[in-house]
């Protein structure tokens, strides 16, 4: 979907922060691996509303994505600002899992290698079997219902439907979709789901049977992780999420511009 330039009205503070966050997530998801060529799409609702979000323009590489270059795209599918091509899977896939599920103000959507391998498989299950896994108890929706692309967007509602309430959305032969409340909390549940997912690929790779965490100490040790999330006042997420833009600040700065 080719689309027409509109100008980029004066921003707010929040939502420069927001562009800015953004664009952070498409550096790095960059940067560990988990962008696949220039497809794929990582958005944000527009700070303030309920009916509009952020989506770069289709053809950027994610390692050149900056602040500056976001559309503003609204619940229609209109361009509100900025200039560039609007990806039909992004429009059909985001636009309606931020309208339908209760997490999603922010969408990250790949095909991150380990996620996709554990999709393809009879079971895709992540299973619980190494501690990392654990944050993700039964916070993981399953879609083994492959429906080839998302052209319309009765896919995009299928795949919001699928996810439910739950952070995660493993897509059977395709990808994966984690959602969160904002940049940060969403870029952890992809960064965490993508390394247990290799460590379990890996486990399997040796051809000897996982061993499984007994289900009392996955449900205790899951109520751990919601009891820890927080580090001296400060969100784990956060935290996280600050360390890595510094890590941005040092060596492509570029992307808060």
């Amino acid at each position: 979907m080719n689309a027409n330039f509109k100008s980029v009205q004066a921003l707010t503070e929040s939502e420069r922060q927001a562009r800015i966050d953004l664009a952070a997530c498409y550096r790095l998801a960059a940067h560990f691996g988990l962008n696949e060529g220039i497809d794929n799409h990582l958005t944000l609702m527009v700070p303030g509303h309920a009916d509009r979000f952020l989506l770069a323009p289709f053809g950027l590489h994610w390692s050149e994505v900056k602040a500056s270059d976001f559309m503003v795209i609204d619940f229609n599918g209109q361009m509100l600002s900025g200039r560039g091509p609007i990806e039909d899977t992004a429009l059909y896939i985001h636009l309606p899992v931020h309208r339908l599920a209760p997490r999603a103000r922010c969408v990250l959507h790949t095909h991150m290698p380990y996620a996709t391998a554990l999709g393809m498989l009879e079971n895709p299950r992540l299973e619980m079997a190494v501690q990392s896994a654990l944050a993700f108890y039964e916070d993981i929706a399953y879609d083994t219902d492959y429906n080839g692309l998302a052209f319309d967007a009765s896919e995009g509602e299928r795949l919001a439907r699928a996810l439910g309430a739950k952070s995660v959305l493993m897509m059977g032969n395709h990808g994966a979709l984690a959602v969160g409340e904002s940049v940060p909390k969403a870029f952890e549940r992809l960064y965490f789901l993508e390394r247990a997912s290799q460590a379990q690929v890996l486990a399997l790779s040796t051809g000897r049977p996982l061993r499984r965490i007994p289900e009392p100490v996955a449900n205790a040790t899951a109520a751990q992780f919601a009891a820890g999330g927080t580090v001296g006042g400060r969100d784990r997420a956060e935290l996280h999420f600050d360390a890595l833009k510094r890590m941005l600040d040092r060596t492509q700065a570029d992307y808060a511009s």
